[in-house]
Parts: structure tokens; sequence; C-alpha cells
């Protein structure tokens, strides 16, 4: 896979960190290489829904983010990536202490990234894979005033 920015780990990195929303959910970015992207979360009594199981927007937004930061690592330094679909099977209720995601670039190309996520419950050094999704990402140009936001 043709890297076209030799900085692509800080600025996925960066990506993680800056999000509003991810932060407020505690995900963490944990690594990244050309086309792949690692992130995970310590679960907490906030991501649960009623019956006390993992939240499906919780497991959905740790696939999709991550299949963005795999996808992330493929494009310029002048361009963004932006989900434009993505369908999860959740294929077991969300246990565990934590969620671990690792998402794979499918098909690289200059204007849409397929990528998929895998996401498991750890509990210990036990892992079940927990739901798996398939991601299309748009790949645009980053606009002047992005950058201008980047630089605040």
């Amino acid at each position: 896979m043709e890297i076209r920015d030799p900085d692509y780990q800080k600025r996925i990195e960066a990506l993680f960190q800056k999000a509003p929303f991810l932060k407020n959910l505690g995900v963490q970015f944990v690594a990244c290489g050309p086309g792949w992207c690692e992130a995970g979360l310590e679960i907490q009594n906030y991501h649960k829904q009623q019956d006390r199981l993992v939240h499906a927007g919780v497991i959905a937004t740790l696939a999709d983010h991550c299949a963005g930061g795999a996808a992330g690592t493929l494009v310029a330094a002048n361009e963004i990536i932006l989900t434009v679909e993505f369908k999860i099977n959740l294929l077991r209720p969300g246990k565990g202490t934590r969620l671990r995601a690792k998402a794979t670039v499918l098909k690289p190309g200059s204007r849409f990234v397929i990528a998929e996520s895998e996401v498991y419950s750890v509990v210990g050094e036990e892992e079940k894979l927990l739901a798996k999704a398939m991601v299309t990402l748009a790949v645009l140009p980053k606009q002047a005033e992005d950058e201008k936001k980047d630089e605040a």
C-alpha cells in the first residue's frame, strides 16, 4: 500500500486526540501502520445500555473511527477521510472490561476506500470477536478552514 504522507502516524494519532466525541467516550489510539489502525477503550458504566451491555452505538463508533484511521494512513496530508456508509454485524452481547478494534483497508482508492473493522471484547487475556463492520470512506480535499482549525 502506497504511503502518501510520511507523517501519517502523527496525523492519525492526532485525529483520535482531537475528536471531542471520542474523548468523551474514552477511545484511545493504540497504533497504526500502512492500511491499518488499532484503538480501544476501557468499558465504563456510561458505555452500557439498559441491560448493562455495551451499547451498540459505542461499538459502532469504535469500528467506524478505527476504519477511518486505517484509511487515513493512505491519504495525503492535504486530504481527509469521511465515512459515507457502513454496515456492522453485532455478533454477541457487549461484555468485558475493554474493547479493542482493529481496522484494515481492503481496497484503497483515490476517491473511496473500503475498510473492515473487527471489534473484540476483552477480559484479561481472552478476546472474543464482538462485531465486524464494512466501511466505505470518501477521500476529500482538506479545506482551508479545516487547516485553520488544526492550527488553533
